[in-house]
């Protein structure tokens, strides 16, 4: 079929492309910012239920660096002409919750380690699938960026989860 055929021309064949991008360069920032909030809230919780100094620490650097991720999603968000996302997920709720049960038996600061590590299995992978998508080049630098935070903190927590009894 020609554009002649469908009835547009070339400017709003290309503006129909960039809508296209945008809304999934959205699409897929919003999840991120999902799932920061998701690290910076359960980072918290982790932080204040940790009895180790060290990991209460760790926790609260990681929950601050995921807020500082959050924020500066949503200013790529803004910066796109769309409304970002101010929430985590349902479903995250859930594993604090569930991180919570874990705690009161056995070993507690364990059971927060594997927990936090358990949820940065999933922060790699939520970022690592974004830098399949197409993202306008100031955003995708900022992913990158972040990915290299992500997969540092991820490896710190397995390494920790492996050495813990």
């Amino acid at each position: 079929m020609t554009r002649a055929a469908v009835g547009l021309t070339y400017g709003e064949i290309e503006q129909m492309s960039a809508t296209t991008t945008t809304e999934k360069s959205v699409k897929v920032l919003n999840e991120l910012i999902a799932i920061c909030e998701d690290g910076a809230q359960g980072f918290a919780k982790a932080a204040e239920d940790v009895r180790a100094l060290p990991l209460h620490t760790l926790f609260s650097s990681y929950s601050t660096q995921r807020t500082s991720y959050a924020a500066d999603l949503r200013r790529e968000v803004a910066l796109l002409g769309e409304k970002p996302e101010e929430t985590g997920h349902a479903m995250a709720a859930f594993h604090r919750t569930w991180m919570s049960i874990k705690e009161a038996v056995g070993n507690k600061d364990k059971a927060i380690i594997d927990e936090c590590e358990a949820g940065e299995d999933r922060a790699l992978k939520a970022y690592q699938q974004a830098l399949q998508e197409v993202l306008p080049g100031s955003t995708l630098q900022i992913v990158k960026t972040q990915l290299v935070g992500v997969t540092e903190a991820h490896n710190k927590l397995r390494n920790l989860k492996h050495s813990t009894n």
